[in-house]
């Protein structure tokens, strides 16, 4: 969470200094634009990253269910006796 914190932040800053620059604009307001870039950009993708987390443990949840319901219908099918059947005559 740190990491994706620090690094919307970073781009956040990046790419505001990289517009203001390349605008033109003076470098008090670049700076300015560029801080409230980097908050805006760690803030959002601080919550996307929450996102993202919150779906790869819901994927792996369903996966370990999954894999216990098809061992259990595995465990169910080989405890059941299957009924010999007799060969098949062919002339």
């Amino acid at each position: 969470m740190k990491f994706a914190f620090l690094a919307g932040g970073f781009t956040g800053f990046a790419l505001a200094t990289a517009a203001g620059f390349s605008a033109g604009r003076a470098p008090d307001l670049i700076l300015r634009d560029a801080a409230l870039a980097c908050l805006a950009g760690a803030l959002l993708l601080r919550w996307f990253w929450s996102i993202v987390i919150k779906v790869f443990s819901e994927a792996v949840t369903l996966k370990r269910a999954a894999l216990e319901a098809e061992a259990e219908a595995l465990a169910a099918s080989q405890a059941t006796p299957v009924a010999p059947t007799s060969p098949a005559k062919t002339r």
